[in-house]
This record gives structure tokens, C-alpha cells and sequence, in this order.
């Protein structure tokens, strides 16, 4: 239960902050309103938020969330760029998402 309940929060923080930088990106590459910044803000705003949610140090935290952050950005390429991933980018995922969970659901015991 504890390993999906911190992946669903890694894939809700990866998400915020991902829609906080690709709103800006839209805006500055493809002359997008400008407007579309103020959710971009609230979105990164949302994503520092979320990272505070996570019970390990910060660094680890920060760590552990890269996996997820990597498996994120890729559905987010197939799904909103329309780019078809390879079996290099599954598999590089699937190996992000191992240490993910290595990291994150580390035993918490002294010795360790």
C-alpha cells in the first residue's frame, strides 16, 4: 500500500510540475497568451507544495522523485507530443521507477 500511495504522489507532483514549464514553453516557442503563465505559476506553486507532502529528507525525496519524474515526462510525450516511444524509453523508465521505489521505500530501521 505504501509503495502506491507514494507513487501516486510522485506522478501528481510530476505532473504539476511539468504543466508549470510546459505552459511557459507553449508561451515563449510557440507564441502562445501570455496569459497561460498565471496557471504555469499556480501549477509550480502546486508542484513545491506536493514536494513538502513527501515524509523523507528532502534530498532523498528529490532523488527518489526523479524516476517518476522520467516515466511522467514520457507518457507526457506520448500522450500530449504524440511522440511513439521506443523500447530504450520503456525500459529506461521501468529502470528509473525500480530506483524510485529502492529510494523511496527504503527500510527506515538504524543500521540500514
Amino acid at each position: 500500500m505504501e509503495l502506491i500511495k507514494v507513487t501516486l504522489l510522485f506522478a501528481v507532483t510530476a505532473v504539476a510540475e511539468i504543466v508549470g514549464c510546459y505552459l511557459p514553453w507553449l508561451v515563449l516557442k510557440q507564441s502562445k497568451p501570455v496569459w497561460l503563465l498565471l496557471p504555469a505559476t499556480v501549477s509550480l506553486g502546486l508542484f513545491v507544495w506536493l514536494l513538502t507532502l513527501h515524509p523523507a529528507a528532502a534530498g532523498r525525496t528529490y532523488a527518489a522523485y526523479g524516476g517518476m519524474y522520467i516515466a511522467v515526462a514520457l507518457v507526457w510525450l506520448y500522450v500530449v507530443d504524440g511522440v511513439t516511444l521506443t523500447r530504450w524509453d520503456l525500459a529506461g523508465a521501468g529502470i528509473a521507477l525500480v530506483g524510485m521505489a529502492v529510494i523511496a521505500l527504503q527500510p527506515t530501521t538504524a543500521g540500514t
